[in-house]
């Protein structure tokens, strides 16, 4: 078979670009790369194919946006022994990733008795996992989505205590989760149908069969929106971003949207009024955390609209027009040239519970200072509870508190044992 012709147009600083050309290296693949920051002639040869958003990947003429792996591997026709080859000479040491880290669930782990298990595998639930494996508590992480969550999902973390550099959400989370399986805790893949915490040995139902664990620890996070926008799939690329450091560049002196309700959106909406003619920033509920909007309310170029919320994206090459529902409940149409989404998780995911222990309205589960539940050895934290702010940092300390806490239930001691070396 001929090698294939390939490349891979990126931006400086564009974590799904390091994605793509880090794949392409491990599966010994040449390509040519075009580095549209940098270079303007490659930044127009994206404009004029209607592309607007990296990376753009043309293997022999097909074009792949964004880090589409399964795209990837047909269009280069990897067949599925040669995927498996590499992703089996990726030591966890050097390559660790949500891939290597979490196995399927065998027969081992359904036999075994975990002195705890966590559902969740994001901030709290790694955390907790570092804890509690370190504590010497047999431990197990369920997380039927290791690269969905909101730290998972987020392209650029710059505030974490002691890591000063900036890193990936995702790259900080498996540092996490990385450290918690050097200490001996188990990660695997799989969907919590329900749990029966009404014994002392508390059951968690999988689709593979029983999980048994003498304490549990909800850290679910929180659920994304039920669905996307209508039209946000079909012009992903074409003028739908989620990273203004891969882009903004494609909207200089261009309208565009920034759609979201949190830290991240008010801060890429800055970053976009450097370049755009008119930011319209579109915030669909209460600002989440400590959000200042002085900076953008100053600024000339940007718009905020309170409670509006987008309906559809509209064009017919690229993004032409969104349909915005105001704070009247009136429908309008408005023209821009690209829409930037950062909507995270709005609920805890956390309906699987049902009434196995006491939630609020929303969902949220009811715990003490100890991130206790109303169940003996069952404990609830991160996203899954309600916190002042919703923060990474937050996250891992409710894990340690309620690893902590899971100890001293396991080991009935009269109070909780901290670590300190």
């Amino acid at each position: 078979m001929s090698k294939p012709e390939v490349i891979v147009y990126s931006s400086t600083g564009c974590p799904y670009c390091e994605k793509v050309k880090s794949f392409l290296k491990d599966h010994n693949i040449d390509f040519d790369e075009r580095n549209a920051s940098i270079h303007k002639e490659y930044f127009e040869q994206l404009k004029e194919r209607k592309i607007y958003g990296t990376p753009a990947t043309l293997i022999n003429g097909k074009l792949v946006l964004g880090f589409q792996e399964k795209k990837l591997n047909k269009l280069l026709g990897l067949s599925e022994d040669q995927v498996a080859v590499v992703s089996s000479g990726k030591t966890e040491s050097s390559d660790a990733n949500a891939d290597t880290i979490f196995q399927a669930v065998n027969e081992n782990v359904l036999e075994e008795v975990y002195d705890f298990v966590t559902i969740g595998g994001g901030p709290a639930g790694a955390s907790a996992a570092v804890y509690a494996a370190r504590g010497k508590l047999k431990t197990l992480v369920i997380d039927k989505a290791p690269k969905a969550g909101t730290l998972a999902i987020t392209h650029k973390i710059a505030n974490y205590p002691g890591v000063r550099e900036e890193v990936t959400g995702l790259e900080l989370l498996t540092r996490m989760q990385s450290q918690a399986k050097d200490f001996g805790a188990e990660f695997v893949r799989s969907t919590v149908l329900s749990v029966d915490f009404s014994e002392e040995l508390k059951k968690i139902e999988l689709a593979e069969g029983t999980i048994k664990a003498k304490s549990v620890f909800i850290a679910v996070g929180a659920k994304a929106p039920s669905g996307k926008i209508k039209g946000e799939e079909e012009y992903t690329g074409r003028g739908v971003s989620y990273c203004s450091t891969c882009d903004a560049a494609f909207y200089q002196d261009r309208v565009v949207a920034v759609v979201g309700d949190n830290d991240e959106a008010i801060h890429e909406a800055e970053t976009l009024a450097k370049y755009c003619k008119t930011v319209k920033l579109l915030i669909p509920t209460e600002l989440k955390g400590d959000v200042d909007l002085s900076a953008l309310e100053n600024n000339a170029n940007v718009e905020i609209y309170k409670r509006h919320r987008v309906r559809e994206i509209i064009g017919t090459e690229s993004v032409e027009q969104i349909v915005v529902l105001t704070d009247k409940k009136e429908e309008q149409v408005w023209d821009v040239d690209g829409i930037f989404l950062y909507l995270g998780g709005m609920m805890p995911g956390t309906d699987f519970l049902k009434g196995a222990i006491i939630r609020d309205e929303e969902g949220y589960c009811l715990v003490d200072e100890y991130l206790r539940t109303n169940v003996d050895g069952v404990f609830a934290g991160g996203d899954a509870r309600r916190t002042p702010i919703k923060q990474a940092v937050i996250s891992a300390a409710d894990g340690a508190i309620a690893a902590l806490s899971a100890e001293q239930h396991v080991n009935k001691r009269s109070k909780l044992r901290p670590q300190y070396s």
